[in-house]
C-alpha cells in the first residue's frame, strides 16, 4: 500500500515538472550513458545562473569558473545519485553552494594568522601553537598528499597536463593559457574541465591514502 502512495506521490511530482526540468532529465539520463553532448548541453544551460549565484559569495571572477567547474565534476561523477523525482537545478545548485563554502572555509583558515589575538568576552586570547610532533607530522601528510596530486598531474594526457598545470601551478588566467598556447577559450575550458574530471576520479580511488 505504502508503495502504491510513493509511486502515486512520484507521478505527481513528474507530471507537475517544468518544460526544463523534464529537458534536464532526458538530458542526465543521456549523460549518464556517456553522451558527451548531453553534458556539455548541462553546463551550457547553468553556467551563467550559477555563475550569479555563485559571485554573491565569492568576487574572484576566476576562481567562480573555478568553482563552477569543478562543481559541475563533482555532479557529473555523482549522477547516479541524483533522484530524478525532484529538480535537478536544485541538485545541483546544492552541490555548488556546498563546494563553494568549502572552498571559503579553507581560504579562512588558510589566511588566519596564529599571532592575531582572538577576541574573548574575557579579552584577547592568543591561539596557542600545537606541539612540534603533530606540526611535523601535518607536514609529511601534506607532502605525502601533494606527491599523489602531482604524479596524478603527470598521469594526465599532454593536452590536460599542460593546461591544468599553467592554471593551478603557473597560477594563469584561461585567457593568458588561451594566449600562450594560441588555443580558442572555449577549448582552454574544455580542456581544464576534463583534466579536473579525470583528476577527480584519480585522486578518489587512491583517497585512502590522503
Amino acid at each position: 500500500m505504502s508503495s502504491g502512495k510513493s509511486s502515486k506521490s512520484d507521478r505527481s511530482v513528474r507530471d507537475n515538472a517544468s518544460a526544463s526540468s523534464l529537458e534536464d532529465d532526458r538530458l542526465v539520463s543521456q549523460a549518464m550513458d556517456g553522451d558527451q553532448a548531453a553534458f556539455r548541453q548541462l553546463m551550457e544551460k547553468y553556467q551563467k545562473p550559477l555563475y550569479f549565484h555563485v559571485i554573491k559569495m565569492v568576487k574572484d571572477k576566476e576562481q567562480i569558473e573555478d568553482l563552477i567547474q569543478e562543481s559541475f565534476v563533482k555532479a557529473f561523477d555523482n549522477l547516479s545519485s541524483y533522484n530524478t523525482n525532484y529538480a535537478f537545478s536544485t541538485w545541483l545548485y546544492r552541490i555548488t553552494t556546498n563546494h563553494t563554502i568549502d572552498y571559503l572555509r579553507k581560504k579562512k583558515l588558510e589566511t588566519m594568522s596564529i599571532s592575531d589575538p582572538v577576541k574573548t568576552r574575557d579579552g584577547d586570547m592568543s591561539i596557542q601553537l600545537e606541539d612540534e610532533q603533530a606540526e611535523t607530522d601535518r607536514r609529511i601528510i601534506r607532502k605525502q598528499r601533494s606527491k599523489i596530486i602531482h604524479q596524478a598531474i603527470e598521469d594526465l594526457p599532454d593536452k590536460y597536463r599542460v593546461v591544468i598545470k599553467m592554471r593551478h601551478l603557473e597560477e594563469l588566467s584561461y585567457d593568458e593559457i588561451a594566449t600562450e598556447l594560441d588555443l580558442p577559450l572555449g577549448t582552454v575550458k574544455a580542456h581544464i574541465f576534463r583534466a579536473r574530471e579525470m583528476l577527480y576520479k584519480a585522486l578518489k580511488d587512491r583517497r585512502s591514502e590522503f
